[in-house]
C-alpha cells in the first residue's frame, strides 16, 4: 500500500505535494526514521556497507532532500581481498537508492549536516527559531493625527 502511494508516478495527479511528501526508487528502499525535536528534524537512513564517499545528499527545488547512495563495484574498495585476487562470485551485492523528503518551510536548508556512522546516514536539518511575539504595548490616543 504504501509503495502505491509514495512509489507510483501518478501520486502527483492525486497530490500536490504533501507533507511530509516521501520517496524512493530503485530496486531497494532505504528504511528511513524520522525525529522532530524542538531543534531540529533528524534523519536517519540505513546504509549498510556505504561509507561517505558513497553517499550524496543534497537539498533540491528549495525545499526537498535528497539522499542517494551507491556501493562501489564488487571487488574495488575490498579491504579482505589480496591484491591480484580473482573473484568469482559477487552475489552480495549492495544496491542503489535514493529518497526524497519534501522539508517543511519552518527550516534552515543552510545548516543541514550530514554523517555516516556504523552503517546509518544522520542528517540533521535545523528548524528556524520562532519568530518573536510583540510584545503588547499601549498606543497613546491622540486628539489630532
Amino acid at each position: 500500500m504504501a509503495d502505491f502511494l509514495f512509489g507510483s508516478p501518478f501520486r502527483h495527479l492525486f497530490h500536490a505535494r504533501p507533507f511530509p511528501a516521501v520517496e524512493w526508487s530503485s530496486s531497494a528502499a532505504a528504511a528511513m526514521d524520522w525525529v522532530e525535536t524542538p531543534a531540529s528534524h533528524v534523519l536517519r537512513v540505513n546504509v549498510p556497507g556505504l561509507g561517505k564517499e558513497d553517499v550524496k545528499v543534497q537539498v533540491e527545488e528549495g525545499n526537498v532532500l535528497t539522499v542517494r547512495g551507491a556501493a562501489p563495484p564488487a571487488g574495488k574498495g575490498e579491504k579482505d581481498g589480496e591484491d591480484g585476487a580473482v573473484w568469482h562470485v559477487a552475489e552480495r551485492g549492495k544496491p542503489e537508492f535514493a529518497r526524497a523528503v519534501a522539508l517543511p518551510d519552518n527550516v534552515r536548508v543552510d545548516g543541514i549536516r550530514a554523517g555516516v556512522e556504523n552503517g546509518v546516514l544522520t542528517v540533521v536539518v535545523p528548524k528556524e527559531p520562532a519568530p518573536a511575539r510583540p510584545k503588547p504595548r499601549p498606543i497613546p490616543v491622540h486628539s489630532k493625527l
